[in-house]
């Protein structure tokens, strides 16, 4: 067996130290590979066309990723994320027909700015609910929000009977006018859509980066026992991270359904596992403590050329669904690949300066 090269502690070309640098920027890697492969291999994937429909995609899932990444940083997961869409979708829609009957004869309207600031208040709440089942009731991040996804899955039925909330263009008597330009409008040439991720993407690296919160969040995912015993409010931290989930699941509902003019109570299905394997992609670790917000956004990147480049192929959606799970499998891998590698390098650095 070949053995391992010396480490040069100073050094990055030689041996481990490179192997190293290519792993931490293995998602900007896969991010230049498929995009070179399909430009190749995918007719017309290079036209300003497709550029606009793929950012839009990636926008989506690029929402739901940033806030799983909040959350598997503290060593959580949430399953929910998808149901939320369709939950949000649907109060969306269903406040832009139908108002809020209050049993008196009279229906209460709300204009689109205060249906906006509804909607995203319910992705809050069902976040806000998963924290507590969470932080007070003690129960396993998979189970809570694997319940969640059926409760907010089913409240989504509930509400039409499974039947879509159609043609949701407002009634300009009630200031409900205006939806759609959430999702198909665009400003200075770029989508709304993508100016929205703009603003939350930095918003959740500066929390990250910037703030005691951030670190808070780190630390929890660290080592959550170390944490509380320094002062960190472990349960605050943890709401705060569910609560961002839905509120940024929120975000989704209101987008698909702005560019769909109609809201169906299935939107989101399996959105969990695009956020799940852009997070993860992007250098989230899955045993908490570790993520970047920027490597989340490429990971979503990746996730989206990789699903429009297939489709543009031809390439059923079938086997679309096992290379997702492949590639959440061997960037997992890779991750554990790094982890080994830098402790490693760590040891060998301290063997040197001894």
């Amino acid at each position: 067996m070949t053995s391992v090269t010396t480490l040069q502690p100073s050094g990055t070309s030689g041996g481990q130290p490179m192997i190293l640098l290519l792993l931490k920027l293995r998602t900007f890697i896969a991010l230049i590979a498929v995009f070179a492969f399909f430009s190749f291999a995918a007719p017309n994937f290079l036209s300003t066309a497709n550029f606009v429909i793929m950012s839009k995609h990636v926008a989506l899932n690029a929402f739901l990723a940033i806030g799983m990444t909040f959350v598997i940083i503290t060593g959580g997961i949430d399953l929910s994320v998808g149901s939320i869409v369709g939950l949000c979708g649907m109060v969306a829609g269903f406040l832009i027909l139908n108002g809020i009957d209050l049993g008196i004869g009279y229906s209460l309207y709300f204009n689109i700015f205060e249906i906006i600031l509804i909607t995203l208040a319910v992705g809050v709440l069902v976040g806000a609910i998963n924290g507590v089942l969470i932080t007070r009731l003690n129960v396993a991040p998979f189970i809570a929000t694997l319940g969640t996804l059926y409760v907010a899955r089913g409240l989504a039925l509930l509400s039409s009977d499974g039947a879509t909330f159609p043609n949701l263009v407002g009634n300009e008597a009630y200031g409900s006018t205006g939806f759609h330009l959430l999702g198909t409008g665009s400003f200075l040439g770029i989508p709304v859509s993508i100016w929205l991720l703009i603003a939350v993407g930095l918003a959740a690296a500066y929390i990250a980066g910037r703030t005691p919160l951030g670190r808070h969040i780190y630390a929890v995912g660290g080592n959550e026992k170390a944490a509380a015993l320094s002062g960190v409010k472990v349960n605050r931290v943890k709401m705060f991270v569910y609560m961002f989930s839905g509120f940024c699941a929120a975000i989704v509902g209101l987008v698909i359904s702005s560019q769909l003019v109609a809201s169906h109570p299935a939107t989101g299905e399996t959105f969990e596992l695009n956020a799940i394997a852009a997070a993860v992609l992007g250098g989230t670790s899955m045993s908490g403590g570790r993520g970047r917000i920027g490597g989340t956004i490429i990971g979503a990147f990746v996730i989206g050329v990789l699903s429009d480049g297939l489709v543009m192929m031809g390439v059923s959606s079938f086997w679309q669904t096992v290379i997702k799970g492949l590639v959440i499998i061997a960037a997992v891998v890779v991750d554990q690949a790094q982890q080994r590698l830098q402790a490693r390098v760590a040891l060998q650095q301290q063997a040197a300066a001894a």
